[in-house]
C-alpha cells in the first residue's frame, strides 16, 4: 500500500480542489447577497437622510433670512442705538411688527426675542421686559460668549417662558437661531433669537421610522435635537448607547457598525455643511438579513449535492492519472525505500536518483562562478589603482572575456560616482555600502553590457569603464554626458539620493584606466564650489584660471564673532552666509578653499578658549572638528556644518551666560563696562544703577580683579581701539571720540605709551603683515 500513497494524495487533492470552490462559492453567494441587501438599504438610508437634511435646511435657511431682515431693519437700528423704553409705543409697535413677520406656520418659529444688554431691555411675544428682572436673564446673557456672530443652539424652553402659553404643553427644548447685535458692528451688546420648538422637527422631517430603526439629529456639540424617542432630546450622542466615540462622525458622510445590548446595528449619517448638524439613521442588521438567510439555506443544499458529484469524479480521475506513475515506479525498482524511519512517496524515489546525478556538477559550477566573479572584481580594482603591469593587464583582460570589447572600442572613459550627502534622507551612514550596491545594479540596468565593464565600488565611489566605437570626440562626450544624466535621474527617482559624477578624459589604451579613475575623482572635488547633484567633466575643470588672491573677510568674521558673543542668532546666521558667499564667490581650486575654512574654524576655537568655553562642550566624538570639516565636499554642507556644529551651540552657551544670574558684583560691573565703554561711564553711575555705595563697589572690584575701575575701563577701551584699527577703516579722530579720550592727541599719546607706536603706524604694520 505504500507504493499507492500518491494515489491517496491525488484523491484527497481532487476532492479538496472540487470542494473548496463550491464552499467558497456558497459562502461568497451568501455574503454577497447579505452585503447587497444591506448596501441597498444603506443607500436608501443615505438618500432618506439627504432628503431630511434638505427639508430641515430649507426651513432653517428661511428662518435665518427672516431673522436677518429683522436685525438689519431700520427699526432695529433705532432701538439698538437710541434710548428705548416701554413708553416708546410707536417704536415698540414697529419692532413687534418686524418680529411677527419672522414667524410663520411654515417655519415653525414660535417666538422671536430681542435683547439689549446695554439698555437693559428684552422684547418677545409676551411683551417688553427689563432684562435684569427677567428670571433667566443670566443664562441668556451668557450666550454673548458664543464664538460665532450667528449660531444654532439647543436651549431649554423654560428660558423663554411665555405667560400667554402658561397653561399649554410645551417642548422641553427649543432650537434657537442666535444672532449677536448690532450685526455690522464689532461691539456686540445685543442678541436676537428665533426659537423653534424641537417638537416641530418631526413635522419638518415628515418621516415615520421603520421598526428597529432609530432616527436622530445631532447639533454641532453632538447633543440630540431630534430622536425617535422624545425623552432623549437634550442628551448627548454617547448617552444613546449606539455611539461610544463622537469622532466616528467626523467625516461629511459615512456608515459604520455598532452594537447595543449585544445586537449589531448599521448606522448611516450625513453632516450638514450649513450648520454642522448630523442626521443619523440606525437600523438593526438582523432585520436587514432575513432574506439572505433564506438564500443561505438553499445555497447549502445545492453545495452538498455538487460536492458529492465531484468527489466521485475525483476518485475516478485520480486512478486514471496514477497509471503512468505506477509503470515508471515499476521500471526503477518498485519498492519504497525507508528514510530515517519514514516512508517517502513515489516522486521522491524517482527524483532522488536524478538529484544524486546532478548535485555534484551543480555545486561545482556555482563555486567556480562565485570565485570567478570575485577574481574579476579584484582585477578591476587593481587595474583602476594602477598596480598591475601592462603584460598582466592584457592577459587578464583576455582571461575574463574583455579583450573582444577592447578590440572593438575606439575610445574609453571612466565615470566616478559619489553620493553627495545622506542628510535629510531616509538613510543612515551605515547604509552606504548597501546604497552603492543598489547604484551598481541601476548602472547595470541602464548601460548595455557591450559598452561597459562591470561596475564596482572603491572606497564609497562607484567606478565604471565605458567604451564606444566612435572616433568623434564631440559625439563621444555627448554620449557619456547623456549616460551620466540618465544615471543621475534614475538614482534620484528610485533611491531619492542626489549624486555627483566625475567624467575622465577620453583614452584609447586600457593601461590609462588608472589615470582616468584619478581624473574622475579630481573632477568630483570641485563640488565644493559647484554644489551637489552635478556632472563634472575633467576636461572642463581647468578651462579658466584660478584666482589665487582671496581677500579674507576679516570684518565679516569680526562681526560674526561679536554676534556670537552677544547671542544674536539671526544676525550671526546672516553674517555666516555672507562670509561663505564671499569665500566661495572666488574661483579657486578645491584645495585653496580649505585655507579660509580652516582659518575660520581655528579663529572660532581661539575665541572659545579666550571666552573660557571648553572644547568638550562642542565636541565629544572620535574625529576632531578639523577632520569632520575636511570630509565635507559641498559648500552648502560646509555652511550647515559651521552653523549646526559650532556657531549655534556657541550662541546657546553665551545666551545661557547672559540669562544666568551674575555670580558676584564684579561681573555685573564688567558687564556694564562692556556694554557702555563708549559712554562717559563712572563708578558712581554703576553704583547708582546697582544700588550700592560707590566706595564699597570700588573696593570690591579692586579686590576681585586686582584692578581699579578706571584701569579696567581704560584697558577695555584700548582693546577696542586695536580691534577697530585692524578690522575697520575708522579714522583716528573717530576712534578717540568714540572711546571718550577728549581729543585725538590724548588718544595718540596714550596708545604710543601702551604699544610704542602711534595708532596709524599700528594699522599700517598690521595690514602689511596680513
Amino acid at each position: 500500500m505504500r507504493n499507492q500513497s500518491y494515489l491517496r494524495k491525488l484523491v484527497v487533492f481532487g476532492c479538496i480542489l472540487c470542494t473548496l470552490p463550491v464552499i467558497f462559492f456558497g459562502i461568497f453567494s451568501y455574503l454577497r447577497s447579505s452585503a447587497e441587501i444591506q448596501k441597498h438599504v444603506n443607500r436608501g438610508q443615505q438618500q432618506l437622510l439627504s432628503q431630511m437634511n434638505s427639508n430641515v435646511e430649507q426651513t432653517l435657511r428661511t428662518v435665518n433670512h427672516a431673522l436677518n431682515q429683522v436685525v438689519n431693519s431700520s427699526v432695529m437700528y433705532k432701538v439698538l442705538n437710541e434710548p428705548f423704553s416701554a413708553n416708546d409705543f410707536i417704536l415698540y409697535k414697529d419692532l413687534r411688527k418686524e418680529m411677527s413677520g419672522a414667524q410663520s406656520t411654515y417655519t415653525k418659529v414660535e417666538d422671536v426675542v430681542v435683547v439689549n444688554t446695554k439698555q437693559n431691555w428684552m422684547i418677545k411675544n409676551s411683551g417688553f421686559y427689563k432684562f435684569d428682572e427677567y428670571l433667566h436673564h443670566s443664562q441668556i446673557a451668557n450666550q454673548m460668549l458664543l464664538p460665532n456672530p450667528t449660531s444654532w443652539v439647543l436651549n431649554p424652553s423654560i428660558w423663554f417662558y411665555s405667560e400667554e402659553r402658561a397653561n399649554s404643553a410645551a417642548c422641553p427644548y427649543t432650537i434657537s437661531l442666535v444672532k449677536k447685535l448690532p450685526d455690522q458692528s464689532l461691539d456686540k451688546f445685543g442678541l436676537a433669537y428665533a426659537n423653534i420648538p424641537t417638537c416641530s422637527l418631526s413635522e419638518l422631517l415628515n418621516y415615520t421610522p421603520r421598526e428597529s430603526e432609530t432616527v436622530m439629529i445631532l447639533d454641532d456639540q453632538e447633543r440630540i435635537i431630534y430622536h425617535s424617542n422624545p425623552a432623549m432630546i437634550g442628551k448627548y450622542a454617547i448617552d444613546t448607547g449606539f455611539i461610544r466615540d463622537a469622532s466616528i462622525l467626523s467625516e461629511p458622510t459615512g456608515q459604520f457598525r455598532t452594537e447595543l445590548d449585544g445586537e449589531p446595528y448599521s448606522a448611516t449619517y450625513i453632516r450638514s455643511s450649513f450648520n454642522n448638524w448630523v442626521y443619523l439613521s440606525i437600523i438593526s442588521i438582523d432585520s436587514l438579513t432575513q432574506e439572505s438567510k433564506k438564500i443561505g439555506r438553499y445555497t447549502i443544499l445545492v453545495c452538498l449535492m455538487i460536492v458529492a458529484v465531484f468527489t466521485v469524479i475525483a476518485w475516478l480521475g485520480s486512478r486514471q492519472m496514477y497509471t503512468p506513475i505506477r509503470q515508471l515506479l515499476g521500471q526503477i525498482g518498485g519498492r519504497s525505500p525507508q528514510n530515517e524511519g519514514r516512508s517517502i512517496n513515489e516522486f521522491e524515489i524517482i527524483s532522488s536518483g536524478v538529484q544524486d546525478l546532478f548535485r555534484s556538477k551543480t555545486e561545482l559550477e556555482h563555486e567556480v562562478n562565485r570565485h570567478l566573479q570575485q577574481a574579476c572584481t579584484f582585477f578591476l580594482i587593481k587595474m583602476f589603482q594602477g598596480v598591475i603591469r601592462r603584460k598582466d593587464l592584457m592577459e587578464k583582460l583576455e582571461q575574463f572575456g574583455f579583450s573582444e570589447k577592447i578590440a572593438e572600442w575606439r575610445v574609453m572613459s571612466v565615470i566616478a560616482l559619489q553620493i553627495d550627502t545622506l542628510e535629510n534622507t531616509r538613510y543612515e551612514k551605515e547604509d552606504t555600502d548597501l546604497l552603492m550596491f543598489a547604484i551598481n545594479n541601476i548602472i547595470e540596468e541602464l548601460i548595455p553590457p557591450e559598452v561597459r565593464f562591470p561596475p564596482l565600488s572603491i572606497d564609497h565611489t562607484q567606478v565604471t569603464l565605458i567604451g564606444g566605437k566612435t572616433e568623434d570626440r564631440g559625439e563621444w562626450s555627448s554620449y557619456i554626458y547623456s549616460i551620466t544624466e540618465s544615471i543621475q535621474h534614475t538614482v534620484k527617482e528610485v533611491l531619492g539620493l542626489r549624486i555627483s559624477i566625475g567624467i575622465s578624459l577620453p583614452f584609447t589604451d586600457p593601461k590609462n584606466a588608472s589615470i582616468a579613475y584619478k581624473e574622475g575623482l579630481e573632477a568630483l572635488k570641485h563640488r565644493i564650489h559647484l554644489g551637489e547633484g552635478v556632472i563634472i567633466q575633467y576636461a572642463n575643470i581647468n578651462a579658466g584660471k584660478h584666482q589665487h588672491n582671496l581677500d579674507y573677510p576679516f570684518l565679516t568674521e569680526s562681526e560674526l564673532f561679536d554676534a556670537i558673543v552677544l547671542a544674536e542668532e539671526d544676525k550671526a546666521r546672516a553674517l555666516l552666509k555672507h562670509f561663505m558667499n564671499v569665500v566661495f564667490g572666488h574661483s579657486l581650486s578645491p584645495q585653496e578653499y580649505q585655507v579660509p575654512m580652516f582659518r575660520l574654524l581655528n579663529n572660532l576655537m581661539v575665541m572659545m578658549q579666550e571666552a573660557g568655553v571648553p572644547l568638550t562642550q562642542l565636541h565629544s566624538g572620535q574625529e576632531s572638528l578639523y577632520e569632520e570639516l575636511n570630509e565635507l565636499p559641498i559648500a552648502m554642507e560646509i555652511e550647515g556644518w559651521f552653523w549646526n556644529r559650532v556657531i549655534l551651540p556657541l550662541i546657546g552657551i553665551f545666551r545661557d551666560r547672559q540669562n544666568s544670574q551674575y555670580q558676584n558684583i564684579s561681573e555685573k560691573i564688567i558687564d556694564m563696562i562692556h556694554k557702555n565703554y563708549d559712554k562717559d561711564l563712572t563708578i558712581e553711575q554703576c553704583a547708582k544703577e546697582l544700588h550700592y555705595n560707590a566706595n564699597y563697589l570700588s573696593g570690591v572690584f579692586r579686590k576681585e580683579t586686582n584692578q581699579t575701575f578706571s584701569e579696567y575701563l581704560s584697558a577695555y577701551r584700548f582693546s577696542m581701539a586695536k580691534k577697530w584699527l585692524t578690522t575697520t577703516d575708522m579714522t583716528i579722530k573717530d576712534i578717540a571720540e568714540k572711546l571718550q579720550y577728549g581729543n585725538s592727541q590724548n588718544f595718540i599719546r596714550s596708545f604710543r605709551k601702551q604699544e610704542g607706536v602711534t595708532p596709524g603706524q599700528y594699522r599700517e604694520t598690521y595690514r602689511s603683515t596680513r
